[in-house]
């Protein structure tokens, strides 16, 4: 029985927890994910404990994203973190996952100027972070750069729609493909990027219908963040998901959680018990 098999047979009646196999979740079973027609659960960590919680929750794959540099590091774009940066968070994340599909982000300027640079730092994130495969952002012209590194034995994931390292390009944090030649792209780009051999392909703040004729389409698994409940999987920042930034609302984002309230409740608590000096309590000292 193959992993994928095996986590599907295994999951409760309720849904509620999914009981995993010993065997991590290779680019092999996501794609056989879509032919089996089960849906593949994304998330992104950056750090130990969060992926560690991910993976003993069932979740399939962990995206260690270049979203690192604003829900981290505070930046107002993913442009300015590196690959260094992006390592440090992906050698965190691939120590505390057993069973989940590891990807790394490749950061901006990390693979865009040649095929050699692109090949070199993916090699990096396998050989020295522990990541099974990386992602790389770009449509049609991006395809060759991506048939290289796969070529090298390295699997990749396409990301197309919305690409953040080209905000500026776009203008902001726009939906895309709203046109009918911004479709055709938007497909055209998918098919290239099969072509090129991704194992699978982001689809990013496009709409619903595009996404899901993308999906019918090509052979390999979509997974959607803002493009509709038709992908084979879906994707979210994680920090969005826990309601940690209480002024990001994107209309994408479920939010299972407000974190950032019950933290604040928390510090401001233990603020109050320290001045009435109600902590440490004899039950906390020696």
């Amino acid at each position: 029985m193959s992993t994928v098999s095996a986590r599907m047979s295994e999951t409760t009646k309720t849904g509620a927890k999914t009981m995993l196999s010993d065997k991590p979740v290779s680019v092999v079973d996501i794609v056989r994910m879509k032919k089996a027609g089960q849906p593949i659960a994304m998330l992104t960590a950056y750090d130990f404990y969060t992926a560690r919680f991910l993976d003993e929750c069932g979740i399939d794959a962990i995206l260690v994203g270049d979203s690192a540099n604003m829900v981290f590091y505070g930046e107002e774009t993913t442009l300015s973190i590196t690959v260094d940066q992006m390592i440090y968070h992906t050698r965190a994340v691939s120590r505390a996952v057993k069973h989940a599909l590891v990807i790394a982000d490749m950061p901006f300027m990390s693979y865009q100027l040649n095929a050699d640079d692109a090949l070199r730092n993916a090699g990096r994130f396998l050989k020295e972070a522990g990541a099974a495969a990386v992602k790389m952002e770009g449509g049609v012209s991006m395809a060759p750069t991506i048939k290289r590194v796969v070529e090298a034995g390295i699997p990749v994931m396409g990301h197309i729609g919305l690409v953040p390292q080209s905000v500026h390009r776009f203008g902001g944090y726009t939906v895309q493909g709203k046109t009918e030649d911004a479709q055709k792209y938007l497909l055209e780009s998918a098919e290239a990027l099969t072509e090129a051999g991704c194992f699978s392909i982001v689809l990013e703040s496009i709409p619903a219908d595009v996404a899901s004729q993308i999906t019918a389409k090509i052979a390999i698994p979509t997974i959607g963040i803002g493009a509709g409940v038709g992908c084979d999987g879906q994707i979210l920042v994680t920090n969005d998901l826990l309601g940690l930034f209480p002024d990001f609302r994107p209309k994408f984002v479920r939010r299972y959680a407000e974190l950032a309230t019950t933290m604040k409740e928390a510090f401001a608590k233990y603020r109050d018990d320290v001045r009435a000096k109600n902590f440490p309590g004899p039950e906390e000292s020696y």
